[in-house]
């Protein structure tokens, strides 16, 4: 099951606690997903989902709010994934078209309406509820072991922009892009992802997101740790074979014995430890020396080496 369906059915089950709020997020799904089918001057509301959980919010909120005859039908879509879509039918009758005004589908003369109806989100429990509606009526959430990303997807311009406006009330970054002929609100911040869920109520997706999160932060800061202690290990194997070749040249063409004490006792450590570090070797010198120390003397060996290489006096 994708962590996205998880997410859905959590919701699904958040009721809230006071009116309003469960008519904000009605009046979401129905923006969402909903239609009008008009027949002469009989006027009927469809709405589609492709989850049974979200279905049966869909039902029991018009239910609960408005006491509506309704109806769930099921249709098996013979195409693509052939998953199910379910059907909350409120067919004609008297009052449909007062509820079609309370949830924002048309004004007061009759006529649909674009985007938020205003009037729902007054306090911060109903904006919070819409954006549990939008989300259950067209959103969804990428594993978090992937890469972050929500969204939610509607064919429509000016509703696309209120929910974009509507997330950047509660300081959250959305921004919109087309996606053919659909306009796609989305965050893509782990931080903001986080934030989203817990504003809609997602407390248990919340936490695996989280624990998922936590995990992919550490292996990836292991994997940086590593990476670099690689990269600095082959650095300083690539610098002792370089410092031991030029040894060599000066015992070849020079002489050890003829370097000056300190370049001497420098180059003897070298060829004794080719695998230490600059400061084990300094650790080793008689007197100690320090990092620096040792780089400087081993800079004088490779400049000597260098003059025997091409002849120089």
């Amino acid at each position: 099951m994708s962590f996205s369906l998880v997410t859905k059915n959590e919701l699904a089950r958040v009721i809230g606690q006071r009116r309003c709020c469960r008519t904000a997020e009605l009046a979401a799904l129905v923006k969402m997903d909903g239609s009008l089918q008009i027949s002469g001057r009989k006027v009927s509301l469809n709405l589609f989902n492709h989850n049974a959980a979200v279905a049966r919010k869909m039902f029991k909120l018009l239910k609960d709010l408005y006491g509506v005859q309704a109806e769930v039908l099921v249709k098996k879509k013979m195409r693509l994934n052939k998953n199910n879509v379910y059907l909350v039918r409120v067919p004609p009758q008297d009052g449909l078209a007062k509820i079609l005004v309370d949830l924002g589908m048309r004004d007061e003369n009759g006529l649909l309406r674009g985007g938020l109806h205003q009037e729902l989100l007054r306090t911060e429990c109903c904006r919070r509820a819409y954006l549990r509606g939008v989300f259950l009526g067209g959103g969804s959430v990428n594993n978090p072991g992937g890469t972050y990303h929500l969204e939610v997807i509607t064919g429509n311009e000016r509703l696309a922009d209120d929910i974009c406006r509507l997330l950047k009330r509660f300081k959250l970054e959305a921004r919109i892009s087309n996606r053919k002929k659909w306009y796609v609100v989305y965050l893509k911040e782990s931080d903001q992802i986080v934030k989203c869920l817990n504003l809609m109520g997602a407390h248990t997706a919340l936490l695996e997101f989280e624990n998922v999160r936590v995990v992919k932060d550490m292996r990836n800061r292991v994997n940086r740790l590593v990476n670099c202690e690689t990269a600095n290990l082959n650095k300083t194997v690539n610098a002792s074979l370089r410092q031991t070749e030029n040894i060599k040249i000066i015992a070849q063409g020079l002489g050890i014995e003829k370097l000056p004490p300190s370049l001497r006792e420098v180059a003897e450590l070298r060829l004794s430890f080719p695998d230490a570090s600059l400061k084990e070797l300094g650790e080793m010198a008689a007197p100690p020396l320090g990092r620096s120390g040792i780089n400087h003397r081993l800079r004088k060996l490779d400049r000597i080496a260098e003059k025997l290489r091409t002849g120089e006096k």
